[in-house]
Parts: C-alpha cells; sequence; structure tokens
C-alpha cells in the first residue's frame, strides 16, 4: 500500500491500491502550497492516463464534444495542444491567497501559466492543459452608445473608444476543484460529496469513490469569464476603487433581451458602472458564471415560466418562488459558496462598490474575508414592466435595497411561511 503526500495546511495519510508513480507516471498535488512546483500541475490528459491525477477530463462538459469529434473521426485521438504564443496578455498574481488553501478550492491559481511555470513538465512529455485564458479585446453593447447618446459616459480614447467599444482584459476559468475544500465550504463529509456526485451523474466519475487517493475533480460544467476594466493589477490594490459585479448566466436576457427579468439590464448597467469607475482611475470587473436558470438549466427555468403565468390569478410576487421549488424541488442550485475563489485569484480584498443587489452574494463575498463598501441597485427606470414581478419578489425575499422595507405579509408568503 502506498501513501500519498499531506495536503499543506493538514496532515492526513490517504491508504490506496494505487502506487505512486514518480517521475515517469502522475505528479503529486499538494494543494495550497505557495509555489507552484510544490503544489504540482493538474494533469486531466487522456492522451497518457498514467499522468493523471485527477478524476475527470479537461474543458467541462465540452468534453463531451471532443469525445463526439473523436469518435466521427474529426479530431485525432491523442491531440496534444500547441501551447506557442498562447501566454495571457497580462500576468495574473501570485497572489497571497494562493497559498491558502482555505481561499481557493475551486480554481487552479497556476492554470494561467502552466506554459511557464510547469516547463520541465512539459518538456518532459506531460500532457498539461491550461484552465484559464488571459486576453484582450473590446466590447460593443447598445447600451454603452445608448450611455454616451444621453452623455452618462463620455469617451476617453483609453476605456471607452471613439466607435463606442470598451476596452477589456478577458479571462476564461474551467473549475477545478479540491474535493476535501469543497466539502469543507458545503460542510458535508468529503465521502458524502464524493458520493453524491457519482450518484448524481449517474456513475460517470466512478474514481469519485474508487481513488480516495485522488483529491481533484474536473467537473462537467460551466466556467466563468472575467471583464477588467482599467489595469488587472489594479484589482489587488484596496487603495484603487473597485467597481464589480458578479454575475450568473441568464441566457435569454443576457444575450436576447428577454424581458422577463432584470438580468440583461443589471448587467448592463454594472459595465456602464465599471467603465465609469476605471475612467476616474479606479477598475471594474464583471465575472460571469454559467449558472443558467439559478443552476437549475433553462428547460426547467422555462417550465417554472409557464408554471407562474398560467396558475390562479397570474404572475404574482408571493408565488414566484414557489413555483420554481415546485417544479425543481430547490428555489435556487447557484450556491454562492464557490463564488469568492475567483476574487481571491484575482488578490482582491475590497469591493468598493458591489453592484449587486443578492443577500447570498454579499454573505459569500465578506463572509470569504472581502470587505465590501457601497451597494449599488439597480435603477428603478431600468426594470423592464415584465420583470416588476421578479424584482418585487427579490425585494420581499430578503434582496438589499437603499432602505426599502418589503411589505411583511409579503415576505411571509414568498419565503413559503405563515405569519401566525
Amino acid at each position: 500500500m502506498a501513501t500519498e503526500p499531506a495536503v499543506t495546511g493538514t496532515r492526513h495519510i490517504r491508504l490506496t491500491s494505487h502506487p505512486g508513480q514518480g517521475t515517469a507516471g502522475a505528479p503529486a498535488i499538494h494543494w495550497g502550497a505557495a509555489d507552484a512546483l510544490e503544489r504540482g500541475p493538474v494533469v486531466g490528459t487522456t492522451t497518457n492516463r498514467s499522468q493523471r491525477n485527477v478524476v475527470g477530463t479537461h474543458s467541462g462538459s465540452y468534453g463531451v464534444y471532443r469525445a463526439l469529434a473523436v469518435a466521427a473521426g474529426n479530431l485525432t485521438k491523442g491531440h496534444r495542444a500547441d501551447l506557442t504564443n498562447t501566454a495571457p496578455t497580462d500576468l495574473i498574481g501570485p497572489y497571497e491567497q494562493w497559498g491558502d488553501a482555505q481561499k481557493i478550492v475551486s480554481i487552479d491559481p497556476w492554470g494561467a501559466s502552466v506554459q511557464s511555470v510547469y516547463l520541465d513538465y512539459l518538456e518532459q512529455g506531460y500532457d498539461i492543459r491550461p484552465t484559464i485564458a488571459v486576453t484582450k479585446a473590446h466590447i460593443h453593447l447598445p447600451e454603452i452608445r445608448q450611455a454616451l447618446a444621453f452623455q452618462r459616459l463620455q469617451v476617453d480614447g483609453k476605456v471607452l473608444l471613439e466607435d463606442s467599444s470598451a476596452t477589456v482584459t478577458k479571462i476564461a476559468i474551467e473549475p477545478v476543484w479540491w474535493l476535501p475544500g469543497v466539502a469543507k465550504r458545503f460542510k458535508v463529509s468529503e465521502a458524502d460529496l464524493r458520493r453524491a456526485l457519482f450518484e448524481e451523474t449517474g456513475g460517470m466519475y466512478p474514481e469519485l469513490v474508487t481513488r480516495s487517493d485522488i483529491e481533484v475533480f474536473l467537473p462537467p460544467i460551466g466556467g466563468q469569464t472575467l471583464y477588467i476594466f482599467g489595469d488587472p493589477r489594479d484589482l489587488a490594490n484596496p487603495e484603487v476603487t473597485l467597481t464589480a459585479r458578479v454575475h450568473d448566466e441568464c441566457n435569454g436576457s443576457d444575450v436576447f433581451g428577454s424581458d422577463i427579468c432584470t438580468c440583461r439590464p443589471y448587467l448592463t448597467h454594472a459595465i456602464e458602472e465599471c467603465i465609469q469607475g476605471a475612467q476616474k482611475g479606479g477598475v471594474g470587473l464583471i465575472a460571469y458564471s454559467r449558472k443558467e436558470g439559478r443552476a437549475l438549466g433553462e428547460v426547467t427555468k422555462f417550465l417554472v415560466y409557464n408554471a407562474r403565468k398560467r396558475q390562479e390569478g397570474g404572475d404574482r410576487a408571493d408565488k414566484y418562488f414557489l413555483r420554481t421549488e415546485c417544479v425543481a424541488g430547490v428555489q435556487d442550485m447557484r450556491f454562492q459558496e464557490l463564488m469568492p475563489d475567483v476574487l481571491h485569484w484575482l488578490g482582491i480584498r475590497k469591493i468598493h462598490r458591489l453592484v449587486s443587489m443578492s443577500n447570498d452574494k454579499y454573505d459569500a463575498i465578506t463572509g470569504s474575508g472581502i470587505e465590501v463598501g457601497e451597494r449599488v441597485k439597480i435603477p428603478d427606470e431600468l426594470v423592464p414592466a415584465d420583470a416588476k414581478v421578479e424584482i418585487e419578489a427579490k425585494i420581499a425575499a430578503g434582496y438589499f435595497t437603499d432602505g426599502a422595507v418589503p411589505d411583511e405579509a409579503q415576505l411571509a408568503n414568498v419565503k413559503g411561511r405563515s405569519l401566525e
């Protein structure tokens, strides 16, 4: 029987019938180590199974498309990525939080820099893939053109250009879960977490229950995209004013402008606030997470739309969340416990202006040790007529406002309890 090295910050020994394979096989991962080489690379390759030190594969749910491409003969099995000239356009970190196993449990802090920090491994033939990519981009939004037309924004030639596009640093992040840390965040045992992941994916990942020595999981879920307005290095400086919004995906509103919710108006309002903040010498951040339909999925979301609008009395704030729970069994599965990880990866210690009304997000951020100053609600005039039910339900359920107190009876109904 072989033993795995103790994880930084903990003292434990795992017994396994799968002995370590040394330099010829899977590298050890010491999660929370401050040094990249001491921490070890994340190797989710399918080209050489002896090198693997994680459960799952890279690219999340897109791994299924990769399998289809291989099956169809469009992709050569075992293709190795050519990482020439793919290095980040901006260097992020390392920051102190990278070496704290309690601060980051769902992201590989070194995932953007594998080309440099793990060069020796790559030259030895290890198939190590980046889990983070950093690039430069311009974004064009009609709402920004409107803000320029109404002179709420001004072209400065740096953050906001003459063609009404905004310059950003754009970062894509794939989830990398350290299971002991994820379990601790959710206050469950690692064994129970592994069992639930195994069973609720239909047994897709048997290593979750057969390989307790492997602590890192690449889950088949969507990741995050970050949009940074201004200098990314300023995010870690608490003296520089940071305007930020953490936004969960809503395809219907964000992309197609559906007016049943406030998602796109709030997102574009936050982008406007970020641009203004950067132009004043601060920095802005939009952290966009793939958690469609409260992480219940779009099919469930549309079923709930139908149920809400067809119920007796029509769509009502006091039944808003109840209909979701009737269909899905739970009101919300976004679970913000893992959300602050990306903020710690960026080195953030203070958010001066948080553009969000969600107490769940606020509590998760502040509970992780990040200070929050002002909270910015969506302006009333940006709430679409058909979305007033949603915003009323959220406020009644406890969402932050600028001082308005929800009606007591409405609050009780939305939370699913009586006043007695």
